[in-house]
């Protein structure tokens, strides 16, 4: 069951970083024979640890098209929800792109200063598909980048036999990990490549992994060099991403996923519970943690947690979430309340409290999340899907330093300098700058300023 234990008993380790992930001898191996050996390499890993080894990389458009179209016709409430979440995801992109303004302005007169934001070349999405493929991954990794004007879109994600290969596959006893079937087609995940298609994903490549990463971070003969690499993945995927952040930007290194729910005495017991359940059936190390100020609504959780595991599909895995790192702590106040949630610095803060002057306190006292959910029907799920904003945050208290994934990922700010020949700011500066020179020792700096200043 989960753990019941008052504010005053909580343990410091509660607060502490939780990042599971080791760095691996083998993604370090794995990225050094990328780089070296390009799409050999891929073969060689691929083999190893993919279902496919295809004897091309790259997945047709047509491909693409043709899933996205049976997706369609024989699940068409999903193919509906793909399209939505991803309208909603792109309308709340390009309200993001319009935040990142240009502009020049005189800052002292004849010095002109300004600022650009230019999306980068290509971004590379990683989009896993493990026991459960990640279909709203795509669309929330995929379409920021197209909002912010990347001109080349490329996503990896790990290969499937192609149908035309089943029979082959099947007749030599190949097609599962440890022994790929190689040489056919390239095909991925159904769901995955459907969503890629509404989406639009520029290329879409059947390749799986750290040696995925390392593909998009170095570039081989089939596949470009990005500027950027985003998605989850697991730990090998992880510390790919860790190691080639510096040679690529990375949105972040994600841990075990969380979520925190401030309740009062008029949240649903049950929808509080179904909440928690959400995030446990991710991960058996995921973190879900009620705060309340109420010992019988704690209870009353508790008991409504026990009653929804027995009809949950993910029972195997919520049950050892919720009883190694579950969590329901009473407080006494909201003061208490705001305190745990900005230490903890949750993934996701959920404030599952009635309209008033008690839930604008916490609402607006609150400022270490990933993603904050006010009132009891803004579930987080919505935001897991479809409600515009990314599903991709801050996990293991990173929420006090940085925000989730969103357009701004895709984008740089430059800055410019416009200076006029003679004006009192362009020669306020170069006096300025020449003093500073020398009082460094870059008589070379000195000398580039004070000829600027002469002249």
């Amino acid at each position: 069951m989960i753990k019941i234990q008052k504010y005053s008993e909580l343990e410091p380790e509660f607060f502490a970083n939780r990042k599971f992930e080791d760095s691996d001898k083998v993604v370090d191996s794995v990225l050094e024979e990328v780089q070296k050996r390009g799409d050999a390499a891929l073969r060689i890993y691929g083999s190893k640890f993919d279902v496919s080894v295809p004897a091309s990389f790259e997945v047709p458009q047509e491909e693409l098209a043709a899933a996205a179209e049976k997706l369609k016709i024989n699940r068409r409430d999903v193919y509906d929800a793909i399209v939505y979440s991803h309208e909603l995801a792109l309308k709340f992109a390009k309200l993001q792109r319009k935040s990142f303004s240009d502009f020049e302005e005189e800052i002292a007169p004849g010095l002109f200063a300004g600022q650009k934001t230019i999306p980068v070349d290509t971004a590379g999405c990683y989009v896993p598909a493990g026991r459960f493929p990640l279909v709203s991954t795509v669309i929330m990794t995929v379409t920021p980048a197209v909002a912010a004007g990347v001109k080349n879109v490329i996503m990896c994600t790990p290969p499937r036999v192609h149908p035309d290969d089943k029979i082959k596959a099947d007749s030599e006893g190949k097609g599962f990990s440890g022994n790929a079937f190689s040489g056919g087609k390239p095909y991925a995940d159904e769901g995955i490549m459907a969503a890629a298609y509404i989406c639009g994903v520029n290329h879409l490549y059947a390749v799986g992994g750290s040696q995925a990463i390392a593909a998009m971070a170095y570039g081989t003969d089939s596949i470009p060099k990005a500027d950027v690499i985003v998605g989850p993945g697991n730990k090998f995927v992880a510390a790919a991403k860790r190691s080639v952040y510096g040679l690529v930007g990375i949105d972040m290194i994600a841990g075990p996923t969380e979520v925190l729910v401030i309740a009062d005495k008029t949240a649903d017991p049950a929808w509080v519970a179904a909440d928690l359940l959400a995030q446990a059936e991710h991960d058996v190390v995921a973190q879900p943690v009620l705060v309340c100020m109420d010992e019988d609504f704690a209870n009353i959780v508790s008991e409504e947690i026990e009653l929804q595991l027995e009809t949950l599909t993910t029972k195997a895995t919520a049950r050892q979430s919720i009883d190694n790192f579950g969590k329901i702590i009473i407080v006494e106040n909201v003061e208490q309340a705001v305190e745990i949630a900005n230490r903890k610095a949750p993934e996701h803060l959920e404030l599952a409290m009635q309209e008033g002057s008690e839930r604008n306190f916490v609402e607006n006292a609150v400022h270490n999340y990933g993603s904050l959910f006010i009132g009891h029907h803004s579930a987080e799920v919505l935001g897991d899907y479809a409600a515009g904003i990314n599903h991709t945050l801050p996990t293991s208290g990173s929420a006090k330093f940085t925000g989730g994934l969103s357009v701004r990922m895709f984008l740089k700010t430059v800055t410019t300098l416009r200076s006029e020949k003679g004006k009192a700011g362009t020669l306020r500066s170069a006096a300025a700058a020449g003093f500073l020179g020398d009082a460094e020792g870059l008589s070379g700096h000195a000398r580039a300023a004070r000829l600027r200043f002469d002249n």
